[in-house]
């Protein structure tokens, strides 16, 4: 945890120093000015992780702090990606004029340059925080039912029209609590959904921490049950102790296993596997092989999995299925196409690998900043269709 902990620490002071370099250096602001904004920005990036770590001895202070620091971390990271669209053309512009061997600026240039550089810090200020305060409201608004229809062939024609609500990456922690929990469990609720899927990635903190945070879960409702897979950010939380307490609120984990789902000819298997990377904890690791032990071939296959990439193993089994989580549909523009690159272009919505269709929710929650900026909220029902 700690590695961890310092290479985020490393990345985000490159990102701080970048950001100073690029907007606040070139304006040269009054000295006075300058020098608050410089100072502000060192405290703010040392907030980052103090308040990540005093989640481990003092989380009611990490809940306060959070609302701060991840709220700075998002501006800073929008104000990243402008500041690269910035440097690119002031780089090209500078060699020009080394290859053109022009003769130093006059004084008016200067001026000119200062002025321009001004008001291109400011613009990109208001910008992004315009920007940050829109994905706030939409990380803390309404969640959208995103209603998927997926024809299955081997589905019985009984079972046409069953309804999986999926709920993921709710990730209750620093800034997600108790009343945000059960706001979602009364949505999932309000559906009446045949069965639910919780995809992963819960929680961010240890048990004796958030153990009063995830207790509505103990309300969902399905005629069939609640099912669970465990997400990344459950092994980095503790994950043993997560699954029993979970547990305790009636929900069963799928642990590289298979149940069958239904009654007599009106069935349909549900899988689940641990997460992707689960193989670094000892007695964890996705085993999709196990999972399937006994599955009748003739009977459609749902797999549980966190991680969209699982699909590719997936579909190498037969599965007909996979609904997953993980990515928060990128969570804040543009960062959407680094998740995306690392999930091999699996994102958000339906894709389709081979002959396993796959569904990728943007979650009910989100990670970190309490913002989401073009990613909205989702509770996603699945509707099975025998096709």
């Amino acid at each position: 945890m700690w590695i961890r902990l310092l290479l985020g620490a490393a990345f985000s002071g490159a990102i701080h120093f970048f950001v100073w370099w690029t907007l606040v250096k070139p304006a040269q602001l009054p000295r006075r000015i300058h020098l608050a904004i410089s100072i502000a920005m060192i405290a703010l990036y040392l907030s980052i992780p103090i308040t990540t770590t005093s989640r481990l001895w003092a989380p009611s202070l990490a809940s306060t702090f959070g609302w701060l620091t991840m709220t700075w971390l998002a501006f800073v990271g929008l104000c990243f990606i402008i500041s690269v669209a910035i440097t690119v053309p002031r780089l090209v512009a500078r060699i020009g004029r080394r290859a053109a061997k022009r003769p130093p600026p006059t004084l008016d240039v200067i001026d000119r340059r200062k002025f321009l550089a001004r008001v291109t810090s400011g613009a990109a200020v208001v910008a992004v925080g315009g920007s940050v305060v829109r994905g706030m409201i939409e990380a803390r608004g309404e969640h959208e039912v995103v209603d998927v229809e997926v024809p299955l062939a081997k589905l019985p024609k009984a079972l046409d029209g069953f309804t999986i609500v999926q709920l993921s990456d709710l990730h209750v922690g620093m800034t997600i609590d108790r009343a945000f929990v059960q706001r979602v469990v009364d949505h999932a609720n309000r559906l009446s959904p045949d069965l639910v899927a919780l995809t992963g990635d819960l929680v961010d903190g240890p048990v004796a921490d958030l153990r009063d945070d995830v207790a509505p879960l103990a309300a969902l409702r399905a005629k069939h049950g609640v099912f669970a897979v465990t997400g990344n950010h459950e092994y980095y939380a503790g994950v043993d102790p997560w699954i029993d307490a979970i547990k305790q609120l009636g929900v069963r984990y799928l642990r590289n296993e298979m149940v069958t789902i239904g009654e007599g000819d009106a069935t349909f298997h549900l899988a689940g596997v641990d997460d992707h990377g689960a193989r670094r904890y000892r007695g964890h690791g996705e085993d999709l092989e196990r999972a399937l032990v006994g599955r009748d071939p003739t009977r459609a296959l749902v797999l549980l999995a966190h991680q969209p990439r699982q699909v590719r193993r997936a579909a190498k089994h037969g599965v007909d299925l996979q609904l997953s989580g993980h990515t928060h549909g990128g969570q804040i523009w543009p960062w959407h196409y680094i998740v995306s690159l690392q999930q091999g272009g699996l994102l958000a919505g339906r894709y389709t690998h081979g002959e396993t269709q796959l569904y990728v929710t943007r979650g009910c929650g989100y990670w970190g900043p309490p913002v989401r900026l073009l990613a909205p909220l989702e509770i996603t029902r699945v509707i099975l269709r025998a096709a």
